[in-house]
């Protein structure tokens, strides 16, 4: 499980459709895996970003077949990345219903992905817990494990998504422990950051994004930074360096400086 969302519910889904518009037009192969929103539904907010036009005219009658056309055959000439979606019923899927989509999409479509989305973990249903009653933190710890594992036997980064407890639902500044039902997820994630919108932030079209946990680098530079958001598109864009001047603890103005720490000899007379 390389990468976890933390979030409100507000721009979850969204984010994770935007990282994976993102990876097509870098060339790469992507797998959407959704338990929560219907197949259709991804595939509109997908098309949207890779577009560059609102979700609600994709269904516009206004909206021409050839204009469509027009649109993907630009699109088709600057990536040639490749999408699976794949829906399953909430809490009815587990990590061998992956590892097995995995296989048939080799097999049958040649299809090899270079990411994996999940949309949502705390809907999944776990492998070793199938039909007995435990305690959730147990049971998401769990999930959260198997998809770790999955992630390192097929060599392809995973990302999924969580939700805030009730106290961080509010929370300007959310933490690593108001991650809902169990502790366990962000102890297994390589990557976790939080999404967090306020009503200051929602009224600019912005959310902010904070580092909660980065096993790949320092998680204090940039731990806190502002990204522009339009809902409509269901596309993130940078802001302006001014929208990350306000920030306090961002961590963005560390100085690439190596300080020299002077020896206090304070073990001088320490003998082994």
């Amino acid at each position: 499980l390389n990468v976890a969302l933390a979030g409100t519910g507000v721009g979850k889904s969204l984010f994770m459709c935007h990282m994976a518009s993102a990876c097509l037009l870098q060339g790469r192969n992507v797998l959407y895996i959704t338990l929560e929103m219907a197949e259709e539904k991804i595939a509109e907010r997908i098309d949207a970003n890779l577009l560059d036009v609102p979700v609600k005219q994709l269904s516009d009658p206004l909206f021409s077949k050839q204009q469509f056309r027009n649109k993907v055959d630009k699109l088709q000439k600057k990536t040639q990345g490749r999408l699976v979606i794949k829906e399953y019923p909430t809490a009815s899927a587990h990590v061998n219903h992956f590892k097995s989509l995995l296989n048939e999409l080799s097999m049958k479509r040649g299809f090899s992905p270079d990411i994996v989305f999940i949309d949502y973990l705390n809907i999944c249903a776990s492998a070793r817990y199938k039909g007995t009653i435990v305690n959730s933190y147990t049971f998401v710890k769990a999930i959260a494990e198997e998809l770790r594992g999955l992630a390192v036997e097929c060599n392809v980064p995973i990302v999924t998504a969580t939700q805030t407890t009730r106290s961080g639902y509010g929370s300007s500044d959310v933490d690593i422990t108001d991650t809902s039902e169990s502790f366990g997820l962000p102890a297994t994630a390589d990557l976790m950051f939080a999404l967090i919108s306020t009503e200051d932030l929602e009224q600019m079209g912005q959310i902010m994004v904070k580092q909660l946990k980065n096993r790949y680098n320092d998680p204090t530079m940039n731990k806190r930074f502002i990204v522009g958001i339009d809902r409509s598109k269901m596309r993130l864009y940078d802001c302006d360096q001014s929208a990350q001047d306000d920030l306090v603890d961002s961590g963005q103005d560390i100085k690439d400086e190596i300080l020299e720490v002077k020896s206090t000899h304070k073990f001088d007379s320490f003998k082994v």
